[in-house]
């Protein structure tokens, strides 16, 4: 305790003699003289510009400001390098960082240190956009980041963030990189109201990272749209997962994700809304599955999966799967394909509704016969079906479906 008191008192000491050292374009001291000069804690206030000085490194505890003020690293060098903790970069217009396939050039890139504040930058065509690497307590704010390579081995992550905790990625706006977000052995994190879309791949693409929450955020028109994938302890409420198309796009993807929520999430226009494998006890509620072509795909790997109180509208199959063994339930959902009465009145339906259609079974195990989508024999084949259930899993039901949808 007596190291800390006397840490935070030098603190203090130190900020209560920070100045603020100005730069102007053309003029003496430059962006990285004025670093050098600056003690901990200053201030390097940029001045409206265009600025050409390559790789910028930050090491010590500074505020860097800009106005206006444009970073060109003219396709060559990482744009700027923090090496220090407690470093706040805000206001910078940031383009044209190097582009390499041996090294991650990144516009801001944060390694080994904590408490960076990066807010309210503009990222223009550069190979990663923020990368953080073994940072924690950082936050993330504010910024749109935009690439425009045609090719993912041109592009970088959107934000970028390894072996990190504790971090805020909020309000921001990444478009055209490789992926979005990328988080990998990221703990105890918070995303929130980002808006990822149009990238290459992913909107956000999540793996090996636990006890993380996903609030608010929208995922839309992405290459193959989110993928989550081995880890426990996630987090998704509020978000929206829309317009990911393709044949192997998806709303997000769970492969290997345990003891997690999806809670008040939209999934709309998407191949498909949710396809999980390898996922166990997970809790699916409140959530909309509208006009996707899948609204989940749950594969026979999958487990204690609770899927109640949730609407499907609009779907052209509300569940698929792969195998007959159901370990999940699925229960007290709103499904507009429900054909059944409800004599009592209590606002769900008499008899059991069964989501999965012969004709979704043939497709998941002959794809081709997609082709005979809306045809006639199609509709014979689910009616009969209905009537002699034989092929579907007759465990996957909802036992108590709503006659209306469930307000959200």
């Amino acid at each position: 305790m007596k190291t800390l008191g006397t840490f935070l008192l030098a603190l203090l000491h130190l900020s209560a003699f920070a100045k603020i050292i100005s730069v102007k374009p053309g003029n003496h001291p430059t962006i990285k003289e004025a670093i050098s000069i600056a003690i901990p804690f200053d201030t390097v206030n940029v001045e409206k510009g265009l600025f050409k000085e390559g790789n910028i490194i930050i090491d010590k505890p500074l505020t860097f400001l800009g106005h206006n003020t444009t970073l060109d690293g003219e396709n060559k060098f990482e744009i700027i390098s923090v090496t220090s903790s407690h470093v706040t970069i805000d206001g910078f217009t940031i383009i044209n960082s190097g582009v390499s396939g041996m090294v991650d050039y990144a516009g801001i890139k944060i390694k080994n240190k904590n408490h960076a504040v990066i807010t309210n930058n503009i990222l223009k065509n550069c190979f990663f956009g923020i990368y953080l690497q073994q940072a924690g307590s950082c936050i993330i704010r504010n910024n749109s980041i935009t690439g425009n390579k045609t090719e993912e081995q041109q592009s970088g992550n959107g934000i970028h963030c390894w072996k990190s905790a504790k971090l805020i990625i909020a309000n921001n706006t990444i478009t055209g990189q490789r992926d979005g977000i990328y988080f990998e052995f990221v703990t105890n994190s918070v995303i929130k109201n980002n808006y990822s879309h149009s990238n290459l791949r992913y909107g956000l693409h999540f793996m090996f990272s636990n006890d993380d929450t996903y609030l608010k955020n929208q995922f839309e028109n992405n290459g193959a749209g989110v993928s989550v994938m081995f880890s426990h302890g996630v987090h998704m409420y509020y978000n929206r997962f829309n317009n990911n198309w393709g044949d192997s796009a998806y709303g997000i993807l769970l492969k290997e994700i345990s003891d997690s929520k999806i809670l008040y999430n939209q999934f709309e226009n998407n191949t498909s809304g949710i396809y999980m494998e390898g996922a166990s006890r997970v809790q699916m509620s409140m959530n909309l599955f509208k006009n996707n072509g899948w609204g989940i795909k749950i594969q026979a790997s999958c487990m204690d999966i609770n899927v109640h109180l949730n609407n499907f509208t609009g779907n052209t199959f509300d569940v698929s799967t792969n195998g007959s063994l159901v370990l999940n339930s699925f229960n007290h959902n709103y499904w507009d394909k429900y054909e059944g009465y409800d004599l009592n009145k209590d606002k769900m339906g008499d008899v059991p509704f069964h989501p999965v259609s012969l004709y979704a079974t043939i497709i998941e195990n002959n794809p081709p016969a997609i082709f005979l989508f809306r045809s006639f024999i199609t509709t014979l084949m689910d009616k009969t079906e209905k009537l002699l259930p034989g092929i579907t899993p007759k465990d996957l039901l909802d036992e108590n479906p709503f006659m209306q949808p469930i307000k959200l």
